[in-house]
């Protein structure tokens, strides 16, 4: 994919949870870095890789960037569990491995799938491995993850994701070197808030529980030439 985490300082992934007051910020070479970390994790710590699924109940996040672009560098396929969808009893159907969010897991036990691999990001939780505490055993790499290509439960591939972000991004006239700021409340897939601009080589300032009256300033700081 264009603009595949390159090794730019730039900013690529800004993160803010006007909840909490957080802001996080990435470039290229760190996310980079992360990804490749827990690619190494899943695949040489716990065996994960291609023909293997993992099922993800994480809200749009930059550690949920890490989880699912290191889960895509292992060659995982991965199904998604929306945050906005969740607790509607929908059935789950076994796989390889699961990482869910500390905070909300009491309230989606009944959905989070059996797994033989259970990771949680955030709070500590009996039975589940913290996801990053675990990333802590596995050195940095400069060697970029790469996507792997197989199929996701539904039949999707790495691939045809990749497909579908640039055409959104076709869609909705996002180019290169553009930074979208996006509410994560409104573009929850990761299809839009990461794929889509990575597709092109545009970076993001993702904002979780955005504030509208920081909108305009922020616009101006963080140098956004697009809101979704």
């Amino acid at each position: 994919m264009t603009g595949w985490l390159t090794e730019s300082e730039a900013p690529l992934l800004t993160f803010y949870d006007d909840a909490t007051g957080e802001r996080t910020e990435l470039s290229a070479r760190a996310l980079g870095r992360w990804a490749s970390r827990a690619a190494a994790m899943l695949h040489d710590g716990y065996g994960l890789g291609p023909g293997d699924r993992a099922a993800v109940l994480l809200p749009p996040h930059w550690r949920t960037a890490v989880v699912l672009l290191g889960a895509w560098g292992a060659g995982l396929s991965l199904q998604f569990r929306l945050w906005a969808t969740a607790g509607l009893g929908t059935p789950p159907e076994p796989v390889e491995a699961v990482v869910v969010s500390g905070t909300r897991l009491g309230s989606w036990l009944d959905e989070v799938p059996p797994a033989e691999h259970r990771f949680v990001v955030g709070s500590a939780t009996p039975d589940y491995r913290n996801f990053f505490a675990e990333l802590e055993r596995y050195p940095a790499s400069d060697e970029p993850a790469r996507p792997g290509y197989e199929a996701t439960d539904d039949g999707t591939t790495y691939r045809e994701w990749g497909n579908l972000a640039r055409s959104l991004a076709d869609e909705l006239a996002v180019r290169c070197g553009d930074r979208l700021l996006i509410d994560a409340a409104v573009h929850e897939h990761p299809v839009t808030w990461l794929l889509m601009p990575l597709s092109v080589g545009a970076s993001i300032v993702l904002c979780a529980n955005l504030d509208a009256a920081t909108v305009s300033e922020r616009v101006s700081a963080e140098g956004v030439t697009r809101v979704l």
